[in-house]
């Protein structure tokens, strides 16, 4: 379980196997990952690399992908 940051992905759009490709490549710290049948998997050891970029929040339709700081 992430200490500092967790990610959420809306399970609609996880399933789309384009923009599951997209947050793939859009992540520097590879939070995201493809399974078997192409659906989006956060990698959870990865979450707390997460470096606050935003880039899978911009590369994502509005509100399906979302981070959360577990920390004030």
């Amino acid at each position: 379980m992430p200490m500092f940051v967790h990610l959420e992905v809306d399970p609609a759009a996880a399933a789309d196997k384009e923009l599951a490709a997209k947050l793939v490549e859009v992540c520097p710290v590879n939070i995201f990952e493809q399974d078997a049948d192409g659906k989006c998997v956060v990698v959870e050891e990865n979450e707390d690399e997460c470096v606050l970029c935003d880039l899978c929040v911009q590369a994502a339709p509005d509100g399906k992908v979302r981070v959360i700081k577990l920390y004030e």
